[in-house]
């Protein structure tokens, strides 16, 4: 937030959130006629069974009245898209005195045979969260009448305060199916100055489809006004945004133009400087200070080599409260404790608790206490962001990470995800665009990858089948990585009976249906540095009879499993989270009347350098062993690499889908197990 001449820019990545949730604005005090067609339409040809679409939606941003206006007209198709009448307009105050009001809310219904209902209800105030610093609400009402047919056509205005202007953020792509939809802003036309020098620059960084561009324009000055700036964008048969599974962040990937005011002439100017302004308030809260420098003599010894140094100070900030997973502590509760504002790691090591950032940089402060060169890192998150260079923000970054030269090479470590291993980075925060400390400054990097390796689920099965088919016995569930870290993190949001339950309901996912699942222990859930070990019992039929035949399925963790790409064509990449490895083993003893007919055949097939399956069956008198191995080495593949990664997902899932044929042989009739 910049000082600015009786005026303050508010870059505010919140507020540009919450406008993806709210719609668009109106350049006209009138309604807009429909259309007969609009009247009659019952569907959207290019989106078959949508539940709604957007006629026209439109933003106007006028700095100079301080005022977004948003106006919205919305088809519904369906009873689904009858919930579109709830209207929740989302916002948000500061603390600091920075806020925004919605006012000026109208609406009406028009049904299919044009008759027109208007709105004449109260909007109500919804708080929808408020933490420090800011408070999140809405305005919620809902449009009258609403039908299969109808038309809900609202506008507002979102206010805000008379010394901050805000550039703004527009969503062009939406839920929904867009037939037109308009975009205008006017920048300010008053001289703007900050405390760090003249805001001479207007930059955006527009992703548009194409054939819809970024009109930018300035009207010449009048004797009584200065000249006007315009930026606009129409745009038209805007498709949804995608739903497939395996997608990358929509959020920004999506349509879209960002807008900001800087005070520098390019994106490295900007980067360079304030970077080192980032830099040294990171350095002033970091420090170490007294108390952080007392602890680390107390922690270490003088002749721990400095990896053993580094492990005990993690494991010191790892036993620690992680309030992003518990709860922040209000200013009150911290006043009765005693405490004053936290202002410095110091104040984090006496708290003994403090959020991801904090926590973050109190290791960085401990390892440079103890004498190494440790520097932080900004990283976005990459499960709900890519980080856009072009977008001259600092609220694309979401989290701290640390990096310390240990014996010459430097190592990642994230200290603020609870449960992370030493040297291991949160899937979240691995290959995620930043900005990091160096010796000499700050630079924009990328975080490092992580082996397929280092995220591995073991499962195996340990059956016996009796005469009937049925089988009892124990699977066993081995988490390393970051399988480990999304259940070990799930165990802070309630307590080992729900934990129980969210395993029992897993692992019942995997199995045949019908099975009985017992948790029966759960191992090293706090030791973070070891394989997380999941214990279960298991009982009931794993097969189905046909006559005198019964088949099992080669590995029955994938009994459920459902095709990854069913559709033949894909326009937009697909994204795994993080590389892994899965390994399956599964073996059954069967009675004497029960005969192996038939094993599934011994399989490999690999995707390039990035994939490797294999399956290999055992056989025995009297039981069947079958190994699974499946190995992920890449997260993203291409729209081209497409139907070659397809097909090798569906040889994967047919030689999944083989059985194991066992036949019924009554036992007087068998002296010695039969041969294939």
């Amino acid at each position: 937030m910049n000082r600015t001449s009786g005026r303050r820019l508010l870059f505010a990545p919140l507020f540009a959130i919450l406008l993806t949730l709210a719609a668009s604005f109106a350049r006209a005090d009138q309604w807009t006629t429909p259309t007969p067609e609009e009247l009659s339409m019952t569907s959207q040809p290019e989106v078959p069974g949508a539940a709604a679409v957007y006629l026209f939606r439109e933003e106007t941003t006028e700095d100079d009245l301080h005022m977004f206006s948003v106006y919205v007209r919305l088809k519904v198709l369906t009873e689904a898209g009858k919930e579109q009448g709830n209207v929740e307009l989302k916002y948000a105050s500061y603390t600091d005195g920075a806020g925004f009001s919605i006012r000026n809310i109208e609406g009406r219904t028009i049904h299919p045979d044009g008759t027109i209902i208007p709105f004449t209800g109260k909007p109500y105030q919804k708080l929808i969260e408020k933490t420090r610093g800011v408070k999140v609400q809405a305005k919620v009402f809902s449009m009258p009448d609403v039908e299969v047919g109808s038309i809900i056509e609202y506008r507002y205005k979102l206010g805000y305060d008379d010394q901050y202007v805000v550039p703004p953020t527009w969503f062009i792509q939406s839920d929904f199916y867009t037939r037109k939809a308009h975009y205008l802003w006017k920048p300010t036309s008053h001289d703007l100055s900050s405390n760090r020098g003249m805001i001479n620059t207007i930059g955006w960084f527009p992703i548009l489809p194409a054939g819809t561009e970024l009109q930018h324009t300035e009207l010449p000055p009048q004797s009584f006004k200065p000249a006007q700036k315009i930026f606009e964008v129409n745009a038209h048969d805007i498709p949804p945004v995608p739903t497939e599974d395996y997608m990358p962040p929509t959020s920004s990937l999506t349509y879209r133009v960002y807008f900001y005011y800087s005070t520098y002439r390019n994106l490295d100017e900007f980067w360079k400087n304030e970077g080192k302004i980032w830099s040294k308030a990171r350095d002033k809260f970091i420090g170490p200070g007294h108390a952080v420098t007392a602890a680390v003599q107390q922690l270490v010894l003088p002749g721990d080599t400095q990896d053993q140094k580094l492990r005990k100070l993690y494991a010191a900030v790892m036993q620690l409260e992680n309030t992003d997973f518990t709860r922040e502590h209000t200013s009150a509760e911290e006043k009765a404790e005693g405490l004053k504002e936290i202002h410095n790691t110091d104040d984090v090591w006496e708290r003994k608790r403090g959020n991801n950032d904090q926590l973050a940089e109190l290791f960085i402060a401990m390892a440079r206490a103890a004498g190494l060169k440790a520097y932080v890192m900004a990283v976005t998150n990459r499960d709900q962001n890519i980080f856009l260079k072009g977008y001259a923000s600092f609220g694309q970054f979401d989290d701290l990470i640390a990096i310390v030269n240990v014996d010459g090479k430097e190592e990642f470590f994230d200290p603020g995800s609870r449960f992370c291993p030493y040297e291991y980075l949160h899937w979240k925060h691995t290959m995620a665009g930043g900005l990091r400390q160096t010796e000499g400054g700050t630079e924009l990097t990328e975080s490092p990858s992580q082996s397929y390796r280092t995220s591995t689920t073991q499962r195996i099965a340990d059956l016996t089948m009796d005469e009937h088919g049925v089988v009892t016995g124990k699977v066993t569930l081995h988490f390393t990585g970051a399988p480990a870290i999304s259940w070990r993190q799930k165990s802070l949001t309630g307590d080992a009976t729900s934990l129980e339950h969210d395993l029992r309901t897993s692992v019942e996912s995997l199995l045949p249906q019908g099975m009985d699942v017992k948790i029966a222990s759960i191992d090293k859930l706090a030791d973070y540095e070891q394989p997380l070990t999941v214990n279960v019992e298991v009982k009931g039929a794993i097969g189905s009879s046909t006559g005198k035949r019964l088949l099992i399925p080669n590995d029955i963790f994938e009994a459920n499993a459902k095709p990854a790409f069913p559709h033949e064509k894909r326009d937009i990449p697909v994204y795994f989270h993080f590389p892994y490895m899965v390994q399956d083993a599964m073996r059954i003893k069967f009675p004497a009347n029960l005969h192996l007919e038939s094993a599934p055949s011994a399989d490999t097939l690999q995707f390039q350098n990035f994939a490797l399956y294999v399956l290999s069956p055992e056989s025995a008198p009297n039981s069947v062993t079958i190994r699974r191995n499946y190995s992920l080495g890449n997260v993203i593949f291409l729209a081209k690499e497409y139907p070659d990664l397809r097909s090798f997902y569906s040889k994967m899932e047919t030689a999944d889908q083989q059985s194991i044929v066992l036949t019924n042989v009554p036992v007087a009739a068998s002296s010695s197990p039969a041969a294939n």
